[in-house]
């Protein structure tokens, strides 16, 4: 009889003792799991408030042709898609936003940002002098900076910053590509119209340039002058403008949109109408129905209540890289997310159909093109056919040689 209840109690003991220890280790994971969510991703977003590039832009007429937004609504949506994935490795991403008033200086405050801990990875949706301004002050220092919009081919050419990643595609990508389809289609001979804007003459330039490398030859370069001005007939009128001259299709560079758009069914022999009208380059359209791009597009419309832009895309881009970057590395740490991003093995999906990788000589993110008309994508560059010795996408913009760039 008293034999019994000892007998019990042994049995009893063992199971309290496993209680008590798993209650620790479960503790214990809980604790470390706890320390390990507190890396946090902190990117800020820095724009400037009543930046006239988005301004309203108007042509002679007065309507409002180009229609220019902020990727801010880009990134948020990243970072909104990377929730899941954080809360797998223990991460939370956020994002900021600040908006500098005239008398503000880009460069002091992110410096200042990234002394309060508030920030070490920015968006900079800035002017490009203010731009290059905030990457020389940061030059050598544990911060990445993105440009989601300025595609001027000198940022990634003798203007190049280590510190400075693109995920806006460049004007001669844009511009490689439309050259692509037109040597695919042997409409080698082109008439070029120019307008009379700065812009205009780099978009021009810049296509000159795409033909050259692709073969083809661009027969004459006509400059145009939007409006209705009989002494300036033979400048604005179209029919006038391209007459004379043997060419399969016509190029038009008008930043304004102004002219462009009254080009196609006009012209004095009927041909294809590409650059600024026509058959347009981009990096992302609207319309685009494969690998997953109509639910971003989607999603990207259910939040910001418009539809998704080629810096729209930039945006997202940028904070999907970073992402990327962490779920590589498991860390939050920039030096380690900075050489995951020049990394030959980096790569992520940009709902293109190629994964997308950064050039590790000039920080441009390799992407294909879409080109497109107003309401769909008619082809996406690079095309088949054009090869390149590593990566197809190095078809599109400055490779390594022509860049300039010391990496």
């Amino acid at each position: 009889m008293t034999s019994r209840p000892a007998c019990r109690r042994n049995r009893i003991a063992p199971i309290w003792v496993v209680a008590m220890a798993l209650a620790l280790v479960l503790l214990a994971l809980f604790c470390a799991h706890a320390a390990y969510a507190q890396q946090n991703l902190a990117i800020a977003y820095i724009s400037r408030t009543d930046d006239p590039y988005y301004e309203p832009h108007r042509g002679y007429t007065g309507l409002q042709l180009i229609d220019r937004h902020p990727a801010l609504d880009g990134a948020k949506l990243a970072v909104r898609d990377s929730q899941i994935t954080g809360r797998a490795l223990g991460m939370t991403f956020t994002l900021s936003e600040r908006a500098l008033d005239a008398n503000e200086d880009p460069a002091t405050v992110v410096s200042q940002l990234r002394q309060s801990g508030v920030a070490q990875i920015f968006i900079l949706d800035l002017p490009q002098r203010e731009l290059l301004a905030v990457a020389d002050a940061a030059k050598g220092g544990d911060i990445l900076l993105f440009n989601p919009r300025d595609d001027d081919p000198l940022l990634r050419g003798k203007e190049c910053r280590p510190d400075l990643f693109h995920t806006i595609s460049s004007l001669d990508m844009r511009m490689d590509a439309l050259a692509q389809f037109v040597r695919q289609r042997a409409w080698d001979r082109v008439l070029v119209l120019e307008g009379p804007l700065p812009e205009d003459r780099a978009l021009s330039s810049a296509f000159q340039g795409s033909a050259h490398k692709f073969g083809l030859k661009v027969v004459e370069v006509r400059p145009f002058v939007p409006g209705n001005d009989p002494r300036q007939r033979e400048l604005s009128n179209i029919a006038l403008l391209t007459a004379e001259a043997n060419y399969d299709l016509v190029f038009v560079a008008d930043s304004a949109g102004d002219f462009a758009r009254y080009i196609p069914y006009q012209t004095h022999e009927p041909r294809p109408v590409i650059g600024s009208e026509g058959l347009i380059a981009e990096g992302w359209h609207w319309t685009f129905e494969r690998y997953g791009a109509p639910q971003l597009n989607q999603r990207f419309a259910k939040l910001a209540g418009r539809r998704m832009q080629e810096e729209d895309w930039a945006g997202w881009a940028a904070v999907k890289a970073v992402v990327q970057a962490a779920t590589q590395t498991r860390s939050t740490d920039v030096k380690a997310l900075k050489a995951a991003l020049l990394s030959p093995e980096f790569q992520f999906d940009g709902y293109k159909g190629t994964a997308v990788t950064f050039r590790a000589w000039n920080r441009q993110l390799r992407q294909p093109i879409l080109l497109h008309t107003y309401d769909a994508v008619i082809a996406v560059a690079p095309l088949e056919g054009f090869l390149h010795e590593t990566n197809t996408l190095d078809t599109l913009g400055l490779d390594r040689p022509e860049s300039g760039c010391p990496g």
